[in-house]
């Protein structure tokens, strides 16, 4: 059974542009579906069984081009989320996305990574379309 998955997109945007964006928990909802609304550490998630509030944490790294999240469930339950982003010149990128199985049991877990993994790729699409349209991107 497969627990995880990788995906990555080519972005023609700066690193700096694309880094400042994907870093800004607030961009979520912008380009991930499951967000409906975050701040203050907190975010308001749409999930198969309704909505919940996690807390959610941020780690970014600009040196090492890393962003990753950290959602804590009402149950105490940690899902992470890694990413990563890639300077391949001026006004070209690559960022990378690593999926992992949701904190849920093991039989529970049966073609989850499959639809998460398809709509990751919506995701990345739609992060890079926000991306490479300059005036969207405004913070």
């Amino acid at each position: 059974m497969k627990t995880f998955d990788v995906q990555s997109i080519v972005i023609n945007a700066s690193f700096s542009k694309a880094f400042d964006f994907i870093a800004a928990d607030g961009n979520l909802p912008r380009w991930a579906s499951a967000f409906r609304r975050v701040g203050n550490g907190k975010a308001l998630m749409q999930t198969p069984a309704g909505t919940v509030e996690i807390a959610l944490k941020v780690d970014a790294s600009r040196e090492y081009g890393t962003v990753d999240w950290s959602m804590t469930f009402p149950d105490g339950n940690v899902a992470k989320a890694y990413s990563r982003l890639v300077d391949r010149g001026p006004d070209l990128c690559i960022y990378s996305f690593l999926l992992t199985a949701p904190p849920v049991p093991l039989e529970s877990l049966e073609g989850a990574i499959e639809e998460q993994s398809r709509i990751l790729g919506d995701e990345l699409t739609r992060l890079r379309q926000l991306l490479e349209e300059s005036s969207s991107v405004a913070q």
